[in-house]
């Protein structure tokens, strides 16, 4: 009898299991999937260059889920880069953004490279603070991560897969991710997708990897992605593969609504909701968290530094030279009194409207935790450096430069590599033999954003060593690790209160037919 009893326990178990892994089958389920990426932090609403109307704003994001909510089953998922970028979360090194995703009860979240940018023991910190699960399938060495997470949600299974870019090691600051590995994207999404595909009726992939990359992988039923901060409007398929993204900053919202069948999507309509709060309700559960952690940065931030007599455009400096570029790159060449400056454009993520200019504005402008080094290098590994950063530009790349003391005339007409048709340093051609002094970042220094011609200079003069997160080598001749780079330039703005930078022309593309350029 006891036998006969553990028979059927042990039947009834594996009911329940097949019940639960096993697809469903018959009619047509409802699902809708709301989801966000590259937030950076952005909980204030804000005016974007060239337009007079508030966009964004986290709390009405909040709200607007709650109502889209109660119409269908949903899903709420984050495809990375949510907790760093503005100000107002940096401070607290990302904290309040998880405090009000637990509000908004997300169900899944994909890592992006920029949260690793406080480094390994913040994000494990920030990890056991959600309330949901962080996803990063591909990242070896940091258990806080998981690969995936199962769903059933209205009868449905859900496997959500969660993949980084694999160039995170050149995408965040020196140390931030040392002892990990990061795998190759199409190889792991290839062994989740095998392993789960007959347990459930839709894989999902939460990708941070760029829209491009994301159109190359195969076999999976939709991929939501983020990291390029590209904004689709209508769902692009690419074979049986649906791909959504929604833009940055919570200017937007996701919304996807899907009929799944027999393990199958049969219908799929998605749109892009604009956040627009003059018409609009706030969460006052959301706007109760943003008040609070606003009134402890407010104080410093929202003191004004000085003066712009004209918009300084931070949206433009991975494709052309921009003013707010020229900038920030001639303060970094006075400061360090190099011949020539070149920083990444990534590394300058808005812009700041006419008028006054506040401390947080100069946070959220450049908000990341880099300082200004200079080394020497040859005129040579200068030219390299350059054509690396306009190797990308199609792309809209982080790497492309924006540059002081320095300009070039390149042509998009030529492979990467060479497309450079012109360097000149102050007045003078670039001599390839000559040894200049260039003020760079640490972030670039160490070969980030694949500057490795800087990290290969370095070397070459002598070595370097890494001690408590500062580079030291023969070849560095200026190397403030004291202060932050986005302090230099505050402290540069109030010493001048007024500013109005014009663009000069010191990168110049150019179009190349049988060599004659024009």
């Amino acid at each position: 009898m006891k036998d006969t009893r553990k028979l059927l326990c042990g039947l009834l178990l594996s009911a329940f299991l097949l019940l639960f892994f096993l697809p469903t089958h018959g009619q047509a389920e409802e699902l809708r999937i709301l989801y966000m990426n590259d937030f950076h932090g952005f909980a204030a609403p804000q005016k974007l260059l060239g337009s007079d109307e508030t966009q964004g704003g986290i709390a009405y994001v909040a709200a607007l889920i709650d109502r889209l909510r109660k119409e269908k089953p949903t899903l709420l998922l984050a495809a990375g880069d949510m907790i760093q970028g503005d100000a107002w979360a940096n401070i607290f090194q990302g904290k309040p953004v998880i405090e009000i995703m637990n509000t908004m009860r997300f169900d899944a979240m994909v890592v992006g490279n920029h949260e690793f940018d406080f480094g390994q023991e913040a994000l494990k910190q920030r990890i056991l603070e959600a309330g949901f699960p962080v996803l990063g399938a591909n990242v070896s060495g940091f258990s806080a991560l998981r690969p995936y997470v199962l769903k059933e949600i209205a009868g449905l299974k859900v496997a959500i897969i969660g993949l980084v870019t694999q160039d995170t090691p050149t995408a965040t600051r020196w140390g931030n991710v040392e002892g990990l590995t990061f795998l190759s994207v199409a190889d792991t999404s290839e062994r989740y997708v095998a392993e789960l595909r007959n347990k459930v009726d839709i894989i999902v992939v939460l990708s941070h990897i760029g829209y491009n990359a994301d159109m190359v992988l195969a076999s999976i039923d939709l991929i939501v992605g983020g990291h390029s901060h590209t904004k689709v409007d209508k769902q692009i398929l690419i074979g049986d593969t649906l791909l959504v993204q929604a833009w940055e900053h919570a200017l937007v919202l996701g919304v996807l609504d899907l009929q799944i069948k027999d393990g199958k999507i049969i219908e799929a309509k998605n749109r892009l909701e604009e956040i627009r709060p003059a018409s609009m309700v706030k969460d006052p559960s959301v706007a109760a968290i943003v008040e609070k952690y606003s009134t402890q940065v407010n104080g410093a931030l929202n003191k004004v530094i000085g003066h712009t007599e004209i918009d300084l455009d931070g949206d433009n400096v991975r494709v052309r030279e921009t003013n707010l570029g020229d900038l920030i790159a001639d303060i970094m060449r006075k400061e360090s009194s190099a011949d020539v400056a070149i920083i990444n454009g990534g590394a300058i993520r808005t812009s700041i409207r006419r008028g006054a200019i506040k401390a947080g504005d100069i946070y959220s402008t450049v908000p990341f935790d880099n300082y200004i080094v200079a080394m020497k290098v040859s005129g040579k590994q200068i030219h390299d450096a350059l054509e690396h950063g306009v190797s990308a530009v199609e792309s809209k790349d982080g790497r492309f430069p924006q540059v002081s003391g320095i300009s070039l005339t390149y042509s998009t007409s030529e492979n990467p590599g060479a497309r450079i048709r012109a360097i000149t340093v102050n007045t003078d051609p670039l001599d390839d033999g000559k040894t200049y002094t260039v003020a760079t970042t640490d972030f670039l220094a160490a070969g980030g954003d694949a500057y490795q011609v800087f990290r290969d200079a370095i070397r070459d003069s002598g070595g370097f060593s890494v001690t408590g997160g500062t580079i030291k080598s023969p070849g560095i001749v200026y190397n403030d690790a004291g202060r932050w780079l986005n302090e230099v330039v505050v402290q540069y703005i109030m010493g001048q209160k007024k500013i109005g930078p014009k663009t000069e022309g010191r990168i110049r593309q150019v179009d190349c037919n049988e060599n004659i350029c024009k």
